[in-house]
């Protein structure tokens, strides 16, 4: 048996409450109740902001990650960030140096800087 669909319903044994078009407003009682259970003022609190975190993403990552961790935990964290802080000071240095032997600008010799940045980052130099 092939059924229809009509607007006030199912032909065939299905009915529906639906009576009227998609194109009708609320209206009456139905409003009147509608209306005393939408608030009239909704507060919104404000949204928490967590203190912003300088964490390395990759942190216990890459290859020489196990190194590193290891290192700051025989050394003592005060110790191991004075001897990375030189390190990253050096190696900051090397690149200056490189780039003023190619006569690269200011701007390459900070991207430079940066490239080396990540990769130990990727490295597991940072972790």
């Amino acid at each position: 048996m092939a059924s229809s669909i009509s607007a006030t319903g199912f032909k065939g044994g299905f009915g529906t409450a639906f009576m009227g078009s998609w194109g009708t407003s609320i209206v009456g009682e139905d409003y009147a109740m509608l209306v005393k259970k939408v608030p009239s003022h909704v507060r919104v609190a404000k949204p928490v902001k967590s203190p912003p975190m300088m964490k390395n993403v990759n942190e216990g990552k890459g290859l020489f990650a196990p190194v590193v961790v290891i290192t700051r935990q025989i050394i003592g964290k005060k110790r191991f960030n004075q001897l990375r802080g030189k390190a990253i000071a050096l190696h900051s240095q090397v690149i200056t140096e490189f780039c003023k032997s190619i006569g690269a600008d200011a701007k390459q010799r900070q991207g430079l800087i940066r490239l080396a940045k990540k990769n130990g980052e990727r490295l597991g130099f940072l972790a």
